[in-house]
């Protein structure tokens, strides 16, 4: 066994306080999630692709044989950490799933993750092999990454050919539920990214808390969707959940809402998980597609503005089922199931969670008092080998670095990232109230708002636009979106300054960088 992982575990009174969901001592996440199907489900299509279908026998059979060929060919010992790249495909799902059943520790990266970020990873979780994507396997081979002694690829026929050599049959490692089997990187959206360690049971919690008992998925349900397996919003979304009950996940290397709509009506997908901005860009063409098979609409990755859900809602009847999660929670713990929502709202705290408000003392705020969010349950922050833990966790709460606002029924209303509340002239504005204010601008098509310093206000609030084709970047759009703004919430928070931008910077798991707008 190699004992990395447990060695670089926080000091135990850095941990949250822990909301455990009772699971046995002994358990290996990929038996739970995979072969539990076997049963009652070994015909029933687990992963569908533009690539190939495969039954749950037929991906258990793929698993196994990889597990035999890193465990046989490659000497994996358990504990020991494989980095994992490429998109989201029925091979990535396989090899996910071989190396948890064969006791390694999964480190999934972002495809357009470049070779000095890997060999940041690389280097930091100690990485010993890698399967990857023959298309992405350049980027890793010219990463500094001291550790890694296998690079493994398929697309090109050697990992295809080494598993077609090996048994189809593999007896699980004999794992513990607290043994780590994930380790997350952050998407960097506030710069050095950190590595968030998971256990078995924490896999089976995200499906047993915000699955079973908010989004409550059946086995006949297709759910589909645009993040990447290696941000743990997709692995949730796209392959825990569908698993945990024997549904079926369909994959797509390309998701772009262009990619995503047809793909739906293609494939009669009944769930559908992706970022406000698909919904936004998807409404408008949503006419043209047959997509009366999506029951539920899943949208998390970051904050849901009300324009956005009124727009999806009015064009499909659907209403999204907004979240937050965190890479340090694993998924979502504060969402409210369908009967429950309220617009504009993110929701309630997921059963097997607690959640609350707190000042800067750590002490709950009355309700209708913005500050910052706190939360605890089944899954926590543990990071690796990394100071930053002691300014997550606080108290035993995990403090996510949200502010936001529980009114007297209990909802959380989003304002603003912590460090992204403009104080100007003493009002405390919310970058994303204005956001939402700008995007119910036909001329808006995607926005970002952020404070820059100002020798007189104390900081500016700052627009930067992306507006659609067919209006022009000029003075007078600026003075009517500020106009427009004015009318829409309280005057003072109108942006001083717009900035009409081509583009607007995201990470690789499209979430807004507010500290590259910041810093421009």
């Amino acid at each position: 066994m190699d004992h990395f992982a447990a060695n670089n575990l926080p000091p135990r009174a850095d941990w949250p306080d822990f909301l455990p969901i009772p699971y046995p001592a002994r358990l290996n996440c990929a038996t739970e999630l995979l072969d539990a199907n076997l049963a009652t489900r070994a015909d029933h299509p687990a992963l569908v692709t533009p690539a190939e279908t495969l039954t749950y026998a037929e991906l258990a059979a793929r698993v196994n044989r990889i597990a035999n060929v890193l465990t046989g060919e490659l000497g994996l010992i358990p504990g020991q950490r494989v980095l994992l790249r490429s998109a989201n495909n029925a091979w990535m799902v396989a090899a996910y799933f071989a190396v948890l059943k064969a006791g390694g520790i999964v480190v999934a990266t972002m495809p357009l993750l470049r070779a000095k970020e890997i060999g940041e990873i690389g280097r930091k979780a100690r990485i010993t092999h890698a399967l990857c994507d023959a298309r992405l396997v350049d980027e890793i081979r010219r990463a500094d990454a001291p550790d890694l002694m296998q690079v493994i690829t398929w697309g090109d026929g050697d990992l295809e050919a080494r598993c077609a050599g090996a048994s189809a049959d593999f007896t699980a490692h004999d794992s513990a539920a607290d043994d780590t089997c994930l380790i997350g990187f952050t998407s960097g959206t506030t710069g050095e990214p950190k590595g968030t360690m998971h256990f078995h049971r924490d896999m089976l919690a995200i499906c047993d808390a915000y699955s079973a008992r908010v989004l409550k998925p059946r086995a006949e349900d297709r759910f589909i969707g645009s993040p990447p397996l290696a941000f743990t919003f997709g692995l949730g979304g796209l392959v825990l959940f569908p698993f945990r009950v024997g549904a079926t996940a369909i994959l797509l290397e390309r998701a772009s809402p262009e990619d995503l709509l047809p793909a739906i009506a293609a494939h009669r997908a009944t769930i559908c998980f992706t970022a406000p901005t698909a919904y936004r860009a998807m409404a408008a063409h949503v006419a043209s597609h047959d997509i009366s098979c999506l029951r539920k609409c899943v949208s998390a990755g970051e904050a849901l503005p009300k324009p956005i859900f009124d727009l999806w809602q009015d064009k499909t009847g659907l209403k999204l089922m907004d979240g937050i999660g965190a890479t340090e929670m694993l998924h979502i713990f504060i969402a409210a199931p369908e009967e429950a929502i309220r617009p504009g709202s993110t929701g309630l705290v997921v059963p097997g969670y607690e959640a609350r408000v707190v000042d800067e003392a750590g002490r709950e705020v009355p309700r209708g008092t913005p500050g910052r969010l706190a939360v605890r349950g089944p899954t926590g922050c543990r990071y690796l080998a990394d100071p930053r833990q002691r300014k997550y966790v606080e108290g035993g709460w995990n403090i996510t670095g949200d502010t936001y606002i529980q009114d007297a029924d209990g909802y959380f209303w989003y304002q603003a990232r912590s460090d992204d509340m403009i104080i100007s002239s003493g009002y405390n504005i919310a970058g994303p109230e204005v956001e939402a204010a700008l995007l119910t601008h036909p001329a808006v098509r995607e926005c970002g708002v952020v404070g820059t310093p100002d020798p007189e206000r104390g900081m500016l609030v700052t627009a930067h636009v992306v507006l659609h084709a067919g209006f022009t970047a000029d003075d007078a759009m600026a003075k009517a979106l500020q106009d427009h703004v004015k009318a829409e919430i309280a005057p003072y928070k109108y942006p001083r300054r717009i900035i009409f931008a081509p583009a607007l910077p995201r990470t690789g798991t499209g979430k807004l960088q507010r500290f590259a707008l910041r810093q421009a």
